[in-house]
């Protein structure tokens, strides 16, 4: 078993889950270690809707046999393209429509979706936050520390739109909507496919006969 060092030795985790398959080993390991997370799927950049609701009742089948809490964040796709690419019609907007996986759109990407985590993390007394997109070996581990490590750090009670409840600037927020924060977050960069994680991933996406998705979610890894 993976040993699991969470910061601060907090118990009050909130785990952004991407999706079931890159859950299955990360939720495991986590009980194993004593940890009980609330899970938070926050994934507004998935379409069409339909899929969106096929991977969240994939991951709330597997919480509920683990009886782990699940919240599904509120589904929004365009406040995610307008994170995501900024001004509609611009140059720079085209140029993120086109840009490979790991590059530009995928950290900006990351950021909406983990902002909104440790936006809700803070809200509901839960300390540390890490994701299961550190699990994937699709994704840039550097891009998921980078976004995780900004997202958390919007929670501090220096930082616009932080602890202290002043409003972030509509850059940082990227277009999100202000939310008074209780607490700062602490970011947990966890590597989530090392450890034996990743052959007890794919294990566990048999045994549960997981749907598995053949693309991240959005439109622009679809193409």
């Amino acid at each position: 078993m993976l040993h699991l060092n969470v910061p601060g030795n907090s118990s009050k985790v909130l785990l952004h889950s991407c999706c079931a398959p890159c859950s299955g080993a990360v939720l495991e390991c986590l009980l194993e270690n004593g940890v009980r997370p609330v899970v938070f799927f926050s994934n507004s950049n998935i379409v069409p809707r339909e899929e969106y609701e096929l991977r969240f009742s994939e991951l709330r089948r597997y919480c509920a046999e683990l009886d782990v809490p699940v919240v599904d964040d509120e589904y929004d796709h365009e406040a995610w393209l307008g994170f995501v690419l900024g001004e509609r019609g611009s140059k720079e907007a085209a140029a993120l429509a086109q840009a490979p996986e790991r590059g530009e759109r995928c950290l900006r990407c990351f950021k909406f979706r983990l902002l909104r985590a440790a936006r809700y993390a803070s809200e509901h007394g839960l300390e540390v936050l890490t994701t299961t997109l550190a699990s994937s070996r699709w994704k840039s581990l550097q891009q998921v520390d980078e976004a995780g490590s900004w997202a958390c750090s919007q929670t501090s009670p220096q930082s616009p739109g932080g602890a202290g409840g002043l409003e972030a600037t509509a850059e940082q927020s990227g277009g999100l909507e202000s939310v008074p924060q209780k607490a700062p977050v602490i970011w947990w960069p966890q590597n989530w496919r090392r450890g034996g994680l990743q052959p007890r991933r794919a294990e566990i996406i048999c045994e549960q006969n997981f749907y598995n998705q053949t693309f991240c979610g959005c439109e622009f890894s679809r193409k």
